[in-house]
Parts: structure tokens; C-alpha cells; sequence
């Protein structure tokens, strides 16, 4: 393709292999379950419609003191898809998808790969691999949103898009607002646009553009400060050294009527279930008992998407690759002796971030690793995620059932990445009016990933509005 070029990486995709380890790759791994899907359909799909989006052709390439994604020469498909026709039971399932989570992407080649089993037990199995480099989880659900019509006949209307410069613009951005903090910059012109009729000279709208930059300068001091500040969590069976491999489970599907239900009976948000189910499953996997259990501190990183905080100069174009999400730290009461208690102290804690700016610091902090010098970055890794013990991630996906390839998507399933030295990550996916939890756990941190999972998915039994639940 002769329009192909190499590009300079926005700090927030960088960031992702400049964090990485050996033993927790910045991978994400979504599954579909799919009805009837073959290996011949999937692969005229892939070279159509997936394929559209350009950087699927560009793999990350270092070149000191930075990273570019430069176009795979001798890209071809097949690298790209495997097709596996053992018949798996639902647990040798699991297995396999747990082996293929400890199975490093080749760093030669675009990082994604597809494996499709077509005669597993329950339907077909699509695997996907990618790096975080490439996406968040946001920009891969947008992806298959467009690309996973709502009827076999209908085909995908919106799909595809050119891999263009995107570093330039964002510097000229983020140098216009620099110049602006520091007061060398005019005035935003709404600024001026909304000053009263007597404050009209240039003095009186600086004045005000001033004090407004104090005002947010000294905010985000104090958030950053409390977000420094933030505890460690207590050593626990959570914080072990890792051993970088990792086992993987998912739950069968839940009404997604049985969380809408306890949410609206509490008046909690759906995330909030989620984080109470995690607790309680993590309260007895800590090691921890009686006062060093009621002193004990955990928190969990949530993903929280930026895009809608972000300025306008700054935001992704529609269809754009890429991560924009920051994370928050969410301490979890696991010294709570009742559902309810911790659905609620949950709750306050939740309502206190949703208003702080720790996203967009914990955003910005991360697009800062690929631009430290080696030595230094594993203190700032350090200081970033010795504050949590697990990664816990919610992805809204579509109420109705959809279509790959003219096939029906049954279920829809994905892992999180965890960074630094945490080895336990929880997800959630709503699909088609359904729920499942997911985990993924380093073999250090918890060698029942199984039990973990049933715990979680019992948890809802507790609530009002909830009901017994078949694990």
C-alpha cells in the first residue's frame, strides 16, 4: 500500500509496552460464542471488514528514544488466524483459552491474532488477542459494534479507518493548552465571548482566565497530592511475587434484569454491584483474619473512559483507535460483614472519584512512561500500581443480540491486562439482555480462579432484589 508510512505513537498507546512485563503482557483477550461460524466465513470477514481499519497492518517498533508503528512488509492473514478443529468440552475449553493467554504474540508482527475453534461444545469459539497498544477496551467495543450487524442479511454500513498522524495534532494541542496554564496564551476566545459588558478590556478577561487557571491549578494540586498520598494496599495472598502464568474462567450467563433489579432496590449503580460481588470474593482469598483482616487495605483500578472529559482538540476521531481512559482506585470495604454494608460504603467511594480528576492524572501519569528513561520507570510503575491488588473492568455491550459474519453471537466475553505486579483481574460484559463475570488470575495470587468466580456470581443472592443464582 503505497499511502503507508511510518507514525510516531501517541504517549497513551506507547505507554502500554513501555509498562509491560514478561509476566503480565498488556494483552486484551475478548471471546465471542458464535453459532455456526466457519472458517471460510470468517476469514472473507476479516480481510473485509477487519482489515478496514488500517493499523491492524502496523506493528509498534522502538527506535530510541521512541516508539513508531511501522507497516508489516510481508503482512498476510494467515498470520494472523489460526483454526483449531479439536472438539472442547466447556472445561477443556477454558484450558485451552488459559493456554493461550500465557502464549506470547510475536513482537515481528502486527500484535492480534484470531484463533476460531468451530467444534467446541455450545458453539463456535472466536478468540481474539490484541495488545493495548492498538485499543481499549472502548475502542474495540465501538469496532465490532459497527462491524456485528443486528441480522444475518444486514451488512456492516460504517466500518474502517485510515491509520493517519495523529502525534502532530496532539502535541499542537496539548503546547496550545500548556501555553494557556502558564498564561503566555490568549484567552480562550469562549472566555471572552462570556465576560460581562463591563469587564470588555483584554486586562479584565486575562484577569479572569487567571484566577480561573489558579483556581484549577490548586485543585489539581490536591488531587494529585491525594492520589500520591493514596495507601499501599496491605500485603496479602494478592501481592505475591507473580509467576506469569495465568488461568482464566467465565461464568454462564446472568439476567441482566437481576442486576437492573438489585440496582434500582438499592439505588446503587450496576458497577457498584459489580465491586460489592468482587469483595466478597476477595475477602476470603487474603490470608487475612480477625484485626489484621479489619485493618487491612485493598484496592482495585477500574478503567474509567476519558473521551467525553477530554477538549475538543483533543478528542479521537470517530472510529480512531487508540486508549483513552484513565483509572481510579477504588478501595474496597472488605472488612464489611453484610452485602449491604459494602454495597453501600462501595457506593460512597464510587460517588467521591466519579468527581475527583484521578483519570485524567492517572491518564496523563501513563502517557508520561514511554518518555522516562528505563531506569526510572519501574519506580513510577511502582508507584502506580502497588495501590491496588486487582484490575476490575465493566464493558457495556449491545442489548441486543448481533451478527459476525451472518452468524449469531450467543455470548460475548473478554480479559483484562494487569499491570505492574497485580495478578487478578475481574470483568463483566452485558450482552443481549445477559451478564457474565470473567477472571484472570496469575497462578501466585489465586489457585482457584473457579471458586473465585462462583463466589462473585453468588454474591447477587444477597442483595434485595436479588435471587438464588445456579453457578
Amino acid at each position: 500500500m503505497s499511502h503507508e508510512q511510518t507514525h510516531l505513537m501517541l504517549p497513551a498507546d506507547s505507554a502500554w509496552l513501555a509498562l509491560e512485563s514478561p509476566k503480565n503482557p498488556m494483552t486484551i483477550t475478548v471471546m465471542f460464542r458464535v453459532e455456526g461460524l466457519t472458517a471460510p466465513r470468517l476469514r472473507e470477514f476479516l480481510q473485509v471488514y477487519w482489515m478496514a481499519w488500517e493499523r491492524f497492518r502496523y506493528m509498534p517498533v522502538k527506535r530510541t528514544p521512541a516508539w513508531y508503528w511501522v507497516p508489516d512488509p510481508v503482512f498476510d492473514l494467515q498470520h494472523h488466524l489460526d483454526v483449531v478443529l479439536d472438539r472442547f468440552t466447556e472445561s477443556d475449553l477454558q484450558e485451552w483459552v488459559s493456554e493461550r493467554l500465557n502464549q506470547p504474540l510475536p513482537a515481528y508482527r502486527p500484535i492480534w491474532k484470531f484463533w476460531l475453534v468451530p467444534n467446541a461444545e455450545g458453539g463456535a469459539a472466536l478468540l481474539l488477542r490484541i495488545h493495548h497498544c492498538y485499543a481499549d477496551g472502548v475502542s474495540l467495543t465501538g469496532i465490532f459494534d459497527h462491524l456485528c450487524s443486528a441480522s444475518p442479511q444486514q451488512y456492516p454500513a460504517i466500518y474502517g479507518a485510515r491509520h493517519t498522524e495523529g502525534f502532530s495534532p496532539w502535541v499542537s494541542a496539548a503546547k496550545s493548552r500548556l501555553e494557556q496554564l502558564v498564561g503566555g496564551g490568549r484567552a480562550p476566545e469562549a472566555d471572552m465571548e462570556n465576560q460581562s459588558p463591563e469587564l470588555g478590556s483584554n486586562e479584565a478577561g486575562y484577569g479572569d482566565l487567571l484566577e480561573k487557571l489558579a483556581h484549577n491549578g490548586l485543585k489539581l494540586i490536591n488531587e494529585l497530592s491525594d492520589f500520591l498520598a493514596e495507601p499501599e494496599d496491605t500485603p496479602s495472598d494478592l501481592k505475591r511475587p507473580l509467576l506469569g502464568q495465568r488461568h482464566c474462567r467465565w461464568s454462564e450467563p446472568v439476567p441482566f434484569d437481576q442486576f437492573r433489579s438489585i440496582a434500582k432496590a438499592t439505588n446503587v449503580t450496576i458497577n457498584d454491584v459489580l465491586l460489592s460481588c468482587v469483595a466478597a470474593a476477595v475477602r476470603p482469598r487474603l490470608g487475612l483474619l480477625g484485626p489484621a483482616l479489619e485493618d487491612a487495605i485493598l484496592h482495585v483500578a477500574v478503567p474509567v473512559d476519558i473521551r467525553n472529559r477530554l477538549p475538543d482538540d483533543l478528542q479521537p476521531e470517530q472510529g480512531a483507535l487508540g486508549n483513552y481512559f484513565g483509572t481510579v482506585f477504588v478501595p474496597l470495604p472488605i472488612d464489611g460483614e453484610s452485602a449491604l454494608e459494602r454495597l453501600y460504603r462501595i457506593k460512597q467511594e464510587t460517588r467521591r472519584l466519579k468527581k475527583s480528576w484521578q483519570p485524567g492524572i492517572a491518564w496523563g501519569l501513563s502517557s508520561c512512561a514511554p518518555l522516562i528513561p528505563d531506569v526510572l520507570r519501574q519506580p513510577l510503575s511502582d508507584m502506580f500500581y502497588r495501590k491496588a491488588s486487582a484490575v476490575v473492568s465493566n464493558v457495556p455491550g449491545t442489548p441486543e443480540a448481533r451478527y459476525i459474519a451472518g452468524c449469531r453471537i450467543k455470548e460475548q466475553m473478554f480479559w483484562v491486562p494487569q499491570a505492574g505486579d497485580i495478578g487478578l483481574g475481574v470483568s463483566i460484559v452485558s450482552y443481549a439482555g445477559q451478564v457474565q463475570f470473567g477472571v484472570v488470575a496469575d497462578e501466585a495470587v489465586l489457585s482457584d480462579p473457579q471458586g473465585f468466580l462462583d463466589d462473585c456470581v453468588q454474591e447477587l443472592s444477597e442483595f434485595p432484589g436479588g435471587s438464588p443464582i445456579v453457578v
